[in-house]
């Protein structure tokens, strides 16, 4: 391991303990206050305290302590200045708790019911899996000034109508399933391709939404969909390793497959399997690990089924029609029927992914295909202009000069 690589492994690590923690905080604040800004206002600083203070002075013995006293202390000084939350904050004189790691009890509390769908889940990548505004909005195919819309007036909604943040009942949790789940699968795709200029890739986030995805498999076993994102985590993980050679980017093509995980492609192709055979309810998370599976299990990209993966993603449109997954979708097409194919179904997509660098890296490759260099490169060109990732922006680089 080189030093650079080191000390990414090591802020890293550092910013996985602070979110843990983090999270602890976030629900006991919330329990004690009983109002969401001001909770979040107090975790907010405390977060950036110890990520400025702790690389120096080291992990304290007991995070969640000083979390909760750096906390206690902020709200302190707001009560002196702000006595509209003097009732509130004086519950800080309370003495530190100490929860177990809950963030998946807060994933459900932040995903109400009382908000818009994308509110909620906006919501709670903020909060509890400490997303940046930026990377909600890239998720989200929406720009920052949007998201930054959504959570004030998600705030604001639940402020005013003293929205109560508690874990709903056993039998009310499957009604919540459907965001808990994005946001999981919204967090393993920033990890998995960060959105960020900091690095190429978040690892301690797909580890996060594995965590996340493994205990709700625990909770709620008889809801095949969870099975299905826990096994698209685990075969995304599973060829991590051949996917960037020092800080580059490899593409599926080129990819080094004797670094994948076999054993763990093995084990969650059965974890797929087996679902699907005790449920027999099909899902959009189910069919993508499906697909995962289809490219995981080919000994060669040559040999990779690609009929059959359009076919799954004509099952995956037909469950959640997007225009991310049209494109997914093209670029199966490419290799089953040419580019000349995929290129006019890219067509009916410009609209929609305007502002999503794989759509124009994408189109670029097929007008590569088609002998239209000038257009590709123009093509390329608007997705080095959008994208912020370090080892995305490399490629593109490196297809500009080039052509």
């Amino acid at each position: 391991m080189n030093e650079q690589t080191g000390e990414q492994a090591s802020r890293e690590a550092l910013a996985r303990v602070v979110r843990e923690h983090a999270g602890r905080l976030a629900a006991s604040l919330m329990s004690l206050l009983g109002d969401f800004s001001a909770a979040q206002d107090l975790v907010q600083d405390a977060v950036e305290t110890a990520l400025r203070r702790w690389p120096v002075e080291g992990v304290p013995e007991r995070p969640d302590a000083w979390l909760f006293t750096v906390a206690r202390r902020r709200g302190l000084d707001v009560l002196r200045r702000e006595s509209n939350y003097r009732a509130k904050l004086a519950q800080l004189t309370r003495p530190s708790p100490s929860a177990p790691d809950d963030r998946l009890r807060l994933v459900f509390i932040c995903c109400h019911p009382a908000l818009s769908r994308a509110a909620q889940i906006a919501l709670t990548l903020r909060v509890v899996c400490g997303l940046s505004t930026a990377q909600i909005a890239a998720a989200f195919l929406v720009p920052e000034t949007t998201v930054a819309q959504r959570l004030t007036r998600a705030k604001r909604k639940i402020s005013e109508a003293g929205i109560p943040y508690r874990l709903p009942v056993a039998e009310d949790l499957p009604a919540r399933l459907e965001e808990v789940l994005a946001v999981i699968y919204l967090l393993l795709n920033e990890g998995y391709l960060s959105s960020t200029p900091e690095r190429a890739q978040a690892r301690d986030l797909v580890e996060d939404a594995e965590w996340l995805a493994a205990l709700l498999v625990g909770l709620l076993p008889k809801e095949p969909e969870v099975a299905g994102l826990l096994a698209l985590i685990r075969l995304h993980r599973a060829r991590g390793a051949a996917r960037f050679d020092d800080g580059r980017l490899v593409l599926l093509a080129d990819q080094n497959r004797a670094l994948w995980d076999r054993a763990a492609i093995e084990r969650a192709t059965a974890l797929l399997t087996s679902t699907a055979r005790a449920h027999r309810r099909p899902g959009p998370y189910q069919v993508q690990a499906a697909i995962v599976a289809c490219h995981a299990e080919a000994a060669t990209f040559a040999d990779t089924d690609w009929p059959q993966i359009v076919t799954l993603y004509d099952m995956l449109l037909c469950l959640t029609p997007s225009p991310v997954a049209r494109l997914h979708r093209a670029v199966a097409v490419r290799y089953a029927r040419g580019a000349r194919a995929a290129l006019a179904e890219l067509t009916e997509l410009e609209q929609a992914l305007e502002r999503y660098p794989l759509f124009h890296a994408t189109r670029a490759e097929l007008l590569r295909d088609l002998g239209r260099r000038q257009e590709a490169r123009l093509a390329d060109e608007r997705a080095l202009h959008l994208t912020a990732n370090p080892a995305q922006q490399t490629l593109l680089r490196e297809r500009i000069g080039w052509r």
